[in-house]
């Protein structure tokens, strides 16, 4: 079978893997983008944007639970779930068909392949087309670029797959019932997200995680108001859990048993949703007739500028490990990008790790913990402003959290870690200011519009103490 050349293949529509291609075939390359699933990957169709729509209907649910305490009498919500469901639907069926007309009709120079990519060479691929024709076909490049991402990890636990069990892959994608009680394995960023959710949807929401505290990463006096708020809505929280058999009875009621320091306790709900990580989506791409590399995890090792070992092939996105974000995938892109096509520089190294954790409050970080500048032996101080003594926080009602910074001995800041409302919008201004090194002073005496979340960067740091 002949294989016909491209001058770049793209396995993945993902965050990194579209723009990439839109950039080669902007500048003349002849480009294939080969994709076997939905057209955008993790954020499009079970990440970010799915996520956020469905958060976004949860928080006017709450928004109309919580009206009186503004004045304002309204009857309890009644959770439309099914139109909940088509509304995140639409939004991404609308994502879906702009990136295909886009792929299709904008670019004369993008190729457009639907089907599986295995390795048959280093730089030949082996395409299992899609569709009722079926067949394969052979393409060669001398780039290639692999955007695969990664899918939900699912532990070996006793009766897990006979009982059924939802990921946050499966749920986004084809959930139409409300749990009645949702069970979540997980308490990191999408099992906190997924439970808030829930809960302000109307379902019970309980959360068991095998660590001591959620979000375990995190400094623990700030996971614990993260927890804290959970816990007061009505989510149940079961820490240092080790799960160790599901079971499903006839009438469709689920059981998850846990060990745990006080024995053993039995959960029971309508629906077990499982996140407790990603596996990345390596095991079927014929790596082993190449010279890529892969980590004890499976994940694809690449450098400082993304390359793999073999020469011509980068690994872009969540495939090659590290933090797992939409920005990171597309800073991905961009470092690829000006590496093939402007004679840039940039790489992996040193680049800030922002993320948000869109529970509410929202729960924002940039640049170093406590935990971390202690274990790197980075002195610091530190100040920690409650939300409370926001001026917008008051006025807003919106009082829950804290915003916590850490200052180096330059005076420039070192992390910043934004638990209240507005909190990944604060966080980034906090992320511009360390990108311009600007010392704290400059915060404290910029003149900044009142009434604005924005002028906490004026207040932030008046609480300032050395780090323990």
């Amino acid at each position: 079978m002949p294989a016909t050349a491209f001058d770049a293949l793209i396995i993945g529509s993902g965050q990194a893997g579209t723009p990439l291609a839109y950039a080669l075939a902007d500048a003349g390359r002849r480009v294939a983008l080969v994709e076997g699933a939905h057209l955008g990957g993790s954020c499009v169709n079970y990440g970010c944007a799915p996520t956020k729509a469905l958060l976004a209907s949860a928080g006017r649910a709450h928004a109309v639970r919580t009206a009186a305490g503004y004045g304002i009498r309204s009857s309890p919500p009644e959770v439309d779930f099914a139109a909940v469901v088509e509304r995140m639907r639409t939004l991404r069926e609308h994502s879906r068909e702009g990136l295909h007309r886009r792929l299709t009709e904008v670019h004369p120079n993008i190729t457009l392949i639907r089907g599986h990519a295995r390795f048959t060479a280093p730089h030949t691929l082996r395409v299992a087309l899609a569709g009722e024709d079926g067949g394969e076909q052979l393409f060669t490049a001398p780039l290639i670029f692999l955007n695969t991402g990664t899918r939900a990890a699912v532990p070996e636990l006793p009766g897990l797959a006979e009982s059924g069990y939802l990921t946050s892959d499966s749920l986004l994608l084809n959930m139409t019932e409300q749990p009645e009680h949702l069970i979540i394995m997980g308490g990191s960023y999408i099992g906190v997200e997924f439970g808030q959710m829930f809960r302000r949807l109307g379902s019970r929401v309980t959360i068991v995680d095998t660590k001591p505290r959620l979000m375990a990463r995190e400094d623990a006096d700030v996971s614990q108001p993260l927890a804290d708020c959970l816990a007061e809505a009505g989510v149940e929280l079961v820490l240092g859990a080790e799960p160790r058999h599901v079971h499903r009875a006839a009438g469709g009621l689920l059981t998850l048993t846990v060990d745990t320091l006080d024995g053993e306790r039995r959960l029971r709900g309508s629906h077990l949703l499982v996140a407790v990580g990603r596996r990345p989506n390596t095991d079927d791409l014929g790596l082993e007739n190449t010279g890529l590399r892969l980590d004890k995890k499976g994940y694809i090792e690449v450098n400082e500028h993304l390359q793999t070992g073999t020469r011509g092939v980068y690994a872009l996105g969540d495939v090659k490990g590290g933090p797992q974000f939409t920005h990171i995938s597309y800073d991905d892109y961009r470092i690829v990008r000006d590496a093939l096509l402007h004679g840039g520089q940039r790489s992996t190294t040193g680049r800030p790790m922002p993320y948000v954790v869109f529970t509410e409050p929202q729960l924002g970080r940039i640049g170093l913990s406590k935990n971390q500048a202690r274990e790197q032996g980075i002195a610091y101080r530190v100040s920690r402003l409650p939300a409370r003594t926001i001026g917008r926080a008051v006025q807003t009602g919106e009082t829950e959290g804290f915003v916590e910074v850490l200052v180096g001995a330059d005076d420039r800041l070192l992390g910043a870690a934004v638990f209240c409302e507005q909190g990944g919008e604060i966080m980034t201004m906090f992320q511009l200011a360390m990108a311009g090194k600007l010392r704290y002073q400059e915060l404290e005496n910029m003149i900044l519009a009142h009434p604005t979340w924005a002028e906490v960067l004026n207040n932030a740091f008046q609480r300032l103490k050395p780090g323990e």
